[in-house]
């Protein structure tokens, strides 16, 4: 398995110390998600402070832009970094779509599909003249000058993943994807019996095999050095449980399981009661969601819930306590997993 650093939400300059330090432990890959600031902005500060290591979002929202936008920003993401990034997308959700972004929203799957299609059309053009005429539902691109075309590059083939969390975005990585960004809420059982099935239906239906889709697994841990830190990092990943399974978007997780809380946090999040919403998590949900195991022992934990089953794994947690481990725990926590 391949080992990724999520980066913190934090300023360019933070970004460019914290790829620098991931690169210098040893970790395979830097990622960074769409939330309070632009992702590819930060892809760029990671890659040039750690030149040797991949490079990519875990998710830019697709539907905020443009594909002609996005194909811009990683084609020159490709050449600078000398074929080293990956362009993950999500969907994001509707109101976040239509009130946060103002674009417009239907159909995402769907939506999604023709969004890489068009991608890989305007690459095509750039990299071997071909005429641009991409002709969609949801998108149309029939236009290339000169004057707007960057031309050829050495590392053209940019690795295109999806995040998501149901079947049918599941079904899309398979079918079409480089590799898929599964969400940090998610389970074992839930990646055997939803997950990778769907994933294996898209790729029988494009005849492809599912080896050629990574599957890149952010993994909520709960750790620490001593009981009371791993109490503390438990109720942050507690919280985040609470907050992901309020959502209906995340309902399926909750139904593989038979968890029935999910209407309970939804009202409670609708009054805007969020501290009380952790309360309805059971300590036998986040051992499922999230891998508890103490810093000396996290990466062997990772190892054995994950092999066979992930090819890139990385640790994200609520708590704070992955800021304040140590290089050399690192190394022991990366030479763990990688056995």
């Amino acid at each position: 398995m391949k080992i990724d650093y999520y980066l913190e939400d934090s300023s360019l300059g933070a970004v460019a110390e914290q790829a620098a330090r991931a690169r210098a432990i040893g970790f395979d890959g830097v990622f960074t998600a769409d939330t309070a600031h632009d992702p590819f902005l930060r892809v760029m500060a990671a890659a040039s402070a750690a030149p040797d290591v991949e490079v990519g979002t875990s998710v830019a929202v697709a539907f905020a832009r443009s594909p002609m936008v996005v194909a811009q920003t990683a084609w020159d993401l490709a050449s600078f970094t000398g074929g080293r990034f990956l362009l993950g997308l999500g969907t994001q959700v509707k109101p976040h779509i239509e009130r946060r972004f103002s674009m417009p929203w239907g159909r995402p799957v769907e939506r999604m599909a023709e969004f890489i299609g068009a991608l890989r059309a305007i690459w095509d053009a750039w990299q071997n003249g071909t005429r641009l005429r991409f002709r969609g539902e949801h998108y149309s691109l029939t236009l290339m000058t000169p004057f707007f075309d960057p031309g050829p590059i050495a590392h053209p083939e940019v690795p295109v993943h999806v995040a998501g969390v149901g079947p049918r975005m599941s079904r899309l990585a398979g079918e079409i994807c480089d590799g898929y960004h599964v969400h940090p809420f998610h389970t074992v059982r839930y990646l055997r019996e939803v997950t990778l099935p769907a994933m294996r239906k898209g790729a029988d239906a494009a005849e492809r095999s599912l080896d050629r889709v990574e599957m890149a697994t952010p993994v909520m841990v709960v750790t620490g050095r001593d009981e009371s830190q791993m109490d503390e990092a438990r109720s942050g990943v507690r919280q985040q449980i609470a907050f992901y399974a309020s959502t209906p978007a995340y309902r399926r997780v909750l139904d593989t399981h038979g968890w029935d809380f999910g209407a309970a946090l939804a009202a409670l999040a609708t009054r805007g009661r969020w501290e009380e919403m952790a309360d309805l998590i059971p300590d036998e949900v986040v051992a499922q969601v999230a891998v508890e195991a103490p810093v000396d022992r996290l990466g062997s934990a990772i190892r054995a819930r994950y092999e066979g089953l992930a090819d890139r794994v990385g640790c994200s947690s609520a708590g704070g306590i992955l800021a304040s481990i140590t290089d050399e725990e690192w190394d022991t926590i990366l030479a763990q997993i990688r056995g």
